[in-house]
This record gives structure tokens, sequence and C-alpha cells, in this order.
């Protein structure tokens, strides 16, 4: 597009941008949009909000009190462990290594219980009570979709689902949906293509804006629009290039915001569609089965004091130009500059202002898509990590709220898991080498005198994959949810097939998050590439350089047991992967290898009847002519 062009109104002529000129963009209607600060001049958050729950400190009493009684009972064993001959300083570091893990191993498995106690006795509206069949809007929202340099067609593609959604509710007048495009002048074309299709097809309105400068990268584009065009609208609804939602669901939000005049922010609980490899069909079963616990569990003890993902939420406009602009941090990236991450931090920054802030596991019809392959996860990866320990500089700065400050914590933490796991590994196996091999004591943990070692052993295995269970029992407690899985065999084959598989792909991923972490430690910026969102295979030569790290480790680890091979049984859940990594990378990110368990019943997941996720699940790219697709919609 030209720089500028002329409109004529009535005896003015003014200069307006290509766009509006041919009608891309609607009236500007300009917001105020200060940067904040995180010096000693920043408000302070007010305790209680108009929508915090009355028993909010009860809720996190018991939080507090359960992550340490299950601190506790898990660290009897070791700790009896060390403390036979006193503590060495290598078992004072494994000790501490081994607590920093299981703290926050405790805290989210404390959470999760919560979280199914919620949905258990369906009281996962308490809260934030949202309206079954809520009116049209009065109030005026856009959809914002930012893209950079994505699939044009499959994007505008998920918008048309969406505005045929809302068409069929009658409500496509109170929104207006908005394509931020942040791409390079090669993806341009394509774009535009893309957006006249969907324009020519849509029931609302739709709008295209493509900056040539992409200033702070998402969040700056989102800025850039509020400053620009927020006035005209009540709510926006941020979505990213791989989500949908169902009209319903985005009815029931804008319905709950206008009731909620204190709310600045909802945050949904998206599910994952559209999986085919067998990678992608893993975190698809795993969000769907599991996903709903933790996101009941952090809004039961967050209350009004939550978080915000990036997508898939609906902000009040005015409240979040009036307080969230993200400040520029000092210093050089990786930890100055641009904040990366900057949901977390818009969030805490709303919050601080007096707005609630609130995530909810009430509503389904929210949904993303997920990187097809473990090589394409890992890079996303990397640039979600630099962005949460990031957010190390900011946990102390003035005027957050605890649990904003918290939240901030546990993103970092997160990430910095992997290293410790690793360390402890490490400083295990160092230990353990000091010893001559040992076939007969092993079986002793068997004897009565043990009874600590094995009750910490039990309690560790439930910390980890207690979530799971509890989302799995959820799913079989529910007629309609067993059914839409394939019924309560296919349910525990499926389970029980995602186990092995995030069992294979768990130390592949760790020793990725621990580079990443050293990456950031080291001062290297990993910067921002489009994802890619379809795959069917990854070649093998790249499958072997970027799994080179994993199998290095792996022949590490296997060296330690040729002289301690009595600890096969139990490094071989960690060695065998690490060692397979190129092999793992390259069958989970197969079509077929999706296809042949879905065959099988395994990693199925249908939709809920009843649920708003029909509408949205199965959006298509815009084909050049949209008319067929618009004749098949309305049919």
């Amino acid at each position: 597009m030209g720089n500028l062009a002329w409109r004529i109104e009535g005896e003015t002529v003014r200069a307006v941008s290509p766009e509006q000129a041919l009608g891309w963009l609607p009236p500007e209607s300009p917001l105020e949009m200060p940067r904040q600060s995180l010096g000693k001049d920043a408000p302070t958050a007010p305790a209680r909000l108009a929508t915090t729950p009355d028993n909010i400190a009860a809720r996190r009493r018991w939080l507090a009190l359960a992550t340490l009684t299950m601190t506790v009972l898990v660290s009897i064993a070791p700790f009896i462990l060390y403390a036979r001959r006193g503590f060495e300083p290598l078992e004072v570091l494994a000790f501490a290594v081994f607590l920093c893990l299981v703290i926050p191993l405790s805290c989210w498995f404390s959470s999760a219980v919560a979280g199914f106690r919620v949905m258990i006795t369906g009281r996962e509206q308490d809260d934030l009570a949202f309206a079954p069949h809520p009116e049209t809007p009065t109030t005026r929202t856009a959809l914002l979709m930012p893209l950079c340099n994505e699939d044009a067609a499959a994007a505008c593609g998920r918008l048309a689902a969406i505005d045929i959604s809302l068409a069929r509710l009658g409500a496509s007048e109170a929104f207006d949906v908005i394509i931020l495009s942040d791409s390079n002048a090669a993806s341009a074309p394509a774009e535009e293509a893309a957006f006249q299709s969907l324009r020519a097809m849509a029931h609302g309105r739709v709008f295209y804006r493509r900056r040539t400068v992409n200033e702070e990268r998402k969040a700056g584009n989102i800025a850039e629009w509020v400053q620009r065009f927020g006035g005209a609208y009540d709510f926006m609804i941020v979505l990213d290039a791989d989500s949908t939602l169902a009209g319903e669901t985005t009815l029931r939000l804008v319905d709950a915001m206008e009731r909620n005049p204190g709310v600045g922010l909802i945050q949904t609980t998206p599910t994952i569609v559209g999986a085919q490899t067998l990678f992608a069909r893993v975190s698809q079963f795993s969000v769907k089965m599991y996903g709903r616990v933790a996101a009941a569990g952090l809004a039961w003890w967050s209350g009004s004091e939550s978080s915000y993902w990036g997508h898939n939420a609906i902000v009040r406009t005015k409240a979040f130009a009036a307080c969230a602009r993200l400040p520029i941090l000092p210093g050089q990236k990786p930890f100055g500059g641009d904040i990366l991450s900057h949901d977390v931090v818009e969030a805490a920054l709303l919050r601080r202002a007096g707005w609630a802030v609130h995530v909810t596991a009430a509503l389904d019809g929210s949904c993303e898509e997920t990187p097809p392959t473990i090589l394409e996860f890992i890079r996303r990866e990397q640039r979600w990590c630099q962005g949460n320990l990031q957010h190390l500089g900011l946990i102390r700065a003035p005027g957050l709220h605890p649990i904003s400050r918290l939240q901030l914590a546990m993103g970092a933490v997160a990430y910095l898991a992997s290293p410790l796991w690793l360390s402890a590994l490490t400083i295990g196996m160092l230990l353990q080498l000091r010893h001559k091999a040992d076939w007969i004591s092993f079986w002793d943990f068997l004897h009565p005198s043990f009874s600590p070692f094995m009750l910490g052993t039990l309690i560790s295995g439930v910390l980890l994959i207690g979530p799971k269970l509890m989302g799995g029992w959820l799913v079989l407690s529910r007629r309609g949810e067993r059914r839409a899985f394939g019924g309560g065999k296919a349910v525990l084959r499926s389970m029980a097939a995602e186990f092995a598989l995030s069992a294979l792909l768990a130390p592949i991923l760790m020793l990725a998050n621990t580079q990443a972490v050293i990456q950031n430690l080291r001062g290297r910026d990993v910067g921002w590439r489009p994802q890619q969102r379809a795959a069917d295979g990854i070649a093998r030569a790249e499958a072997r350089t970027v799994m080179q790290p994993q199998l290095l480790l792996g022949w590490a680890f296997a060296g330690c047991l040729l002289v301690r091979p009595d600890l096969g049984v139990c490094f071989a859940p960690i060695v065998l992967p690490l060692l397979f990594s190129a092999q793992i990378a390259r069958w989970t990110s197969r079509l077929g290898a999706g296809e042949a368990f879905a065959r099988r019943g395994l990693l199925a997941v249908r939709d809920t009847e009843g649920s708003a996720l029909p509408v949205v699940g199965h959006a298509k790219p815009l084909p050049a002519d949209p008319a067929p697709v618009l004749r098949a919609a309305e049919a």
C-alpha cells in the first residue's frame, strides 16, 4: 500500500491512510495510552475488589497449608537417607535442589485438587456467573487477530467461523472483526487477498491494518490499535492466529463484562483442536482431559488477581488503555528492552490499577491449535522461556498485588524446573558413583523399616500423575464427556498412551528448556519467528542436529551406568528417550503416526454433545472464491 491518500469531507480535504480510503479501517477514535511506571511513583493495588470471593483468604491459606504438607511428606525419605551418616556437602546440595523441585510441584498438585473439587461439584461458576443464554449486546466489541507472517487463509478461515457463529445468534452487528498485521511486504498480498475474501462473505464488518514497523511485537500491535481506534469499542477480544471462539462463548463473555463493571479482563481456558500429528494429538488429549482441572484450581485461589495468556480473552478497552501499556525495561536483551511475555504483566498492571482479572473454566467453545512437532514446540518454548525469565526482574515492582507477584514467579519457575531436574539427576548419579554396584540392597526397600521411602515414592508419584488422574475421573464421571472420548475403556487406554508418550517426551523437553535457560543467562536473545502450524514429518538431518545435545547427555548417563549397572532400572526412563530423541522427534511428527493412534481409538477427542465447540472446531482456510464456503455454512 502507498503512504497517504486524500479524503474530501465537506469543504475539507484530509490526509488519510490508503486503508481508510478503501474502507479497510473504521474511523479513528483515539484513546490515550500512557506507558506505565514500575518505579516508586507507581500506584498500589487495592486489597479487595467487587468480584473478589468472600472466602479468598481461606482458600489461599488452604493452598499454602496443603503445599507445605505435601512438601514435608515427600521430603521425609530423602532427609532420613542423607541424615543417616550426617549430611555431606553434595547431599546438602541434593536435598536443596530436591526441595526447590518439590515445593512448586506440591503447589500445582494442591491447586489441581482444589480445581477437581470445584469441577466435580459443578461450582466452576460460583465466583463469576455466566448467563446461559445472554441477549444481544448493546455494547461494541472488537475481535482482534494480530498476524505476523502467518498463513492468512487459515487465519481468516477461523475468523469466518466466528463470524458465522455470531450471525446464527443474530449478534453480528455488535462485533467488528479486525486483522492487525505485523507481517513483512512478502506476506502482505496473501493477507490482503484473504481479507478481501473474508470481507466478501462476512455478515459483520471486517477491517484490516498492516504496520510497516513492528515495534514491541504483539503488545505494540495491540497498543497501536488501541491508541488509534480503541475509543469506539467497549471491549476487545484478543485472538491469536490459531484461535477460534464460539458465538455463544463470545456473547457470554461480553454479558459478564457488562454485568461486572469492575472487571478488566476475563481469560477463557482454550482447548486444542485440529491436531493431526502424534505429537499434537498428545497435547490435544492432555489439554482436553486435564486442562480444566488446572484452570479451575487457578481460578479458585487466584480470584480477581488471576492471569492473562494473551489470547482468547476479553478486555475492557478503556481500562487497558489507562493502565496496561508496558514499560521498556532498562538494559539489553534478553532481560532488558521490550517485555516479551506481555500478557502476565498486563494482567498485573490491570490489577494494580484496581481492575479485576479472572480466569474461568466454566466456558467451552474457546479453541486454539498447538505446534505439530516437538521441534516447533521447543522453538516456541525458547521464546516463552525468555519472556518468563524476564519477569524475575519485575516481581518486586512497586504496587503489584502479592498474587500478581506470585504468578510472575510461577511462570519463571515452570522453566527453571528443567535445569533443577537435570541438576537433581546429575547430583544423584554423582552420589551413587562413589559406591560400588549393589544388586542386593535394592530389594531392602521392601522391608517394613523402609516404609518412609515407600511412602515418599508413592507421594511423589501422586504429585506427578495425580492431576491427570483427577482429570480422567472427571471425564469418566460425566456420561456425555465419556462418550465424546469413545467410552470408558477408550478413556483408560488413551490415558495410558498419554502417560507413556509424555514420559518419552519429558527428558527431551527437560534438556531443551535447560538449554533455553542457559542461553538466556548467557545473554542470548532468541528473537521472534513465525510459527509453523502444519507439518508431516521432520527431516532426519534436522532431527539429528537439534537433538544432538539430548543424544550426548544420554550417552553421558549411559557411560555412568557402565560403572553402576544396578541403577539401570532407575535411569532407563531418562536415558532411553535421550538416546532415541531424534527417532522419537521424527516419529511423533508424522501424520501417519497420529492417524494410526486415532484408528485404534487412542488419543481421539470428539466434541461433547451440546458443546459450542463444533461451531468453531473445524474452521477451514478460505479459498479464493468464498461463495461455496458461505453456502455450506448457511446450510
